[in-house]
């Protein structure tokens, strides 16, 4: 061995420095082991919850389609035998949940059905449009002249007063709570009028029309007696055709006075007293006692969220039209 072989032979100094290197690189590996490990799993987490909600977001599509579409839902004619409900809730006007062409399609799927042997229609409203009412009671009349054996009872809840009440007089019988609001049977038509107020600002009210009664019951002008005798006949003639239908559907049943066709609504016990009514009653004890068919199969048309946004939209826009057009007055059961 020569002195060349020695030189080369590391030193005491040079193993602890070798040593000591592998150990710092030996910890900078541990730490940058740890560090890729811990991304590995925050990417796995990331995937994960990537994956949910991409889930998440399908399902509540599909959730979605299924409402609008009604799929898979149960055919409500294959029932057993049963009793058909029909709900009006609220006011009843054209786009609502009380129009004619929602009440009478569903009126209409409860009678045709083979396994109904009855029909309800439960009402709480408080009135609305003689128009929809009138639809709706026309049809009633025509349903059960079709099918005789089956009878329809109206149910009340809280209110059945003005159009409500047209629309329950077409019934067979009527059944009420004790407490429940029954009647008011009159037209209205509200509106109002600022003529003197705009005098007193100094308001100055430019109407052009082509027409002569094109501004009839205008707000912003005078009152017209004109247009108010005019008015009045107008409602004489819809109330007449209201009572018509109240004494048609009521017949003997109803004990007529100067009151009963004033507006005056009453109480269910008193409009069983005065005719209006024929006893108390809920859904379950008509379809129990009555129809005699306990199981019960709701009829009602409910819309999904996509109709309801779409027609409340047209109904507003049409509102706001008619409204425009007739300044508020036109005539209306409530």
């Amino acid at each position: 061995m020569n002195d060349n072989d020695f030189d080369s032979m590391p030193n005491k100094t040079s193993m602890d420095q070798m040593k000591s290197d592998i150990r710092k690189n030996g910890w900078e590996r541990d730490v940058l082991e740890k560090l890729a490990f811990s991304t590995i799993r925050e990417q796995r987490a990331k995937r994960r919850w990537g994956i949910f909600f991409k889930l998440l977001t399908l399902s509540l599509i599909f959730y979605g389609v299924w409402q609008i579409f009604d799929l898979g839902g149960a055919d409500i004619r294959k029932q057993g035998r049963h009793t058909a409900l029909v709900e009006i809730n609220g006011a009843i006007e054209a786009g609502g949940s009380g129009a004619a062409d929602v009440v009478v399609p569903a009126l209409d799927n409860a009678f045709s059905a083979d396994s109904s042997v009855g029909v309800i229609l439960r009402i709480n409203s408080p009135g609305g449009s003689p128009v929809q009412a009138g639809m709706i009671n026309d049809e009633i009349v025509r349903m059960r002249k079709m099918y005789p054996g089956k009878h329809l009872y109206v149910v009340v809840d809280e209110v059945c007063a003005s159009g409500g009440y047209y629309i329950a007089a077409a019934a067979d019988k009527i059944f009420v709570n004790k407490a429940s609001i029954v009647g008011s049977i009159g037209v209205l038509m509200d509106g109002f009028g600022v003529s003197g107020l705009m005098e007193k600002l100094g308001v100055e009210r430019r109407l052009l029309t082509a027409g002569s009664n094109k501004g009839f019951m205008d707000p912003f002008s005078p009152r017209s007696e004109k247009d108010s005798i005019y008015a009045q006949s107008m409602l004489d003639e819809i109330h007449a055709q209201f009572i018509d239908a109240v004494r048609t559907g009521r017949g003997a049943r109803l004990k007529e006075s100067p009151e009963i066709f004033s507006g005056l609504f009453w109480s269910g016990s008193k409009a069983i007293e005065l005719g209006l009514a024929d006893g108390l009653g809920t859904v379950d004890t008509v379809a129990r006692d009555i129809i005699k068919a306990e199981n019960i199969v709701d009829y009602t048309e409910h819309e999904g969220l996509p109709d309801r946004v779409l027609k409340k939209f047209g109904a507003a826009i049409g509102a706001a039209a008619i409204k425009s057009a007739w300044h508020g007055t036109l005539p209306g059961l409530r």
